[in-house]
């Protein structure tokens, strides 16, 4: 059974991390460490946007995978629109196809581990779903090819060491997809500690897969 309130509030936590990740992602982390530049490395998105698949999952767990469809769908929606209002319309389509197919991926990997130990589901479903994600966003964001979405970003575009540190020169928009999807999957996995402790209390809906009966 479909508790709207619960509904409401899941899309509203999803569309919240969204636009603040779309709205983090134009900028680049300040300052050093040991001589890496943060900037040639990770946006401050890369901190925010991982959430977006505790929300998916604790969905998922409560009311099973058809629902978690449509909080996406939903958080989908609204995103897009008020995204277009804080980044570029190119960051918007970029976030908003990444943002759908790295959910959807998310939910059909989580369904199929459900049944698992308790923290495989959510951990498989977030690596690959932010695989998938980081790849789509990274590329219709800033790679040359896509241009005729909108404008290139001379900085995203400009030769940096890989990841700051090797020797070997790519855009830097190359080392940001790198560093985004090595910290969203430290972020996954700091994310367990929640999921594990709301899972004890958002137990799954009568009719969820997984739901005691």
């Amino acid at each position: 059974m479909l508790n709207t309130r619960l509904f409401a509030t899941y899309v509203a936590f999803m569309t919240i991390v969204v636009v603040a990740s779309n709205f983090l992602v134009q900028f680049p982390l300040p300052g050093s460490i040991a001589g890496m530049q943060l900037g040639d490395l990770l946006t401050w998105g890369a901190f925010t946007y991982p959430a977006a698949f505790l929300v998916t999952d604790l969905t998922n767990r409560q009311f099973g995978p058809k629902i978690a469809r449509r909080v996406v769908i939903c958080g989908f929606a609204v995103a897009v629109v008020i995204s277009v209002m804080v980044a570029t319309p190119r960051i918007a389509i970029a976030s908003g196809s990444a943002f759908l197919f790295g959910q959807l991926l998310d939910i059909s990997v989580f369904n199929r581990l459900r049944r698992q130990r308790w923290w495989r589901a959510p951990l498989a479903g977030s690596l690959f779903g932010s695989a998938l994600d980081t790849a789509i966003f990274f590329s219709l964001a800033f790679a040359p090819v896509f241009a005729f979405i909108g404008p290139n970003d001379p900085f995203a575009l400009e030769l940096s060491p890989i990841l700051g540190l090797l020797t070997t020169e790519a855009p830097r928009w190359i080392s940001w997809t790198l560093g985004d999807l090595v910290v969203k999957i430290l972020v996954g996995l700091v994310l367990l500690l929640p999921y594990g402790a709301l899972m004890t209390v958002l137990k799954p809906m009568p009719g969820a897969p997984g739901a005691r009966v």
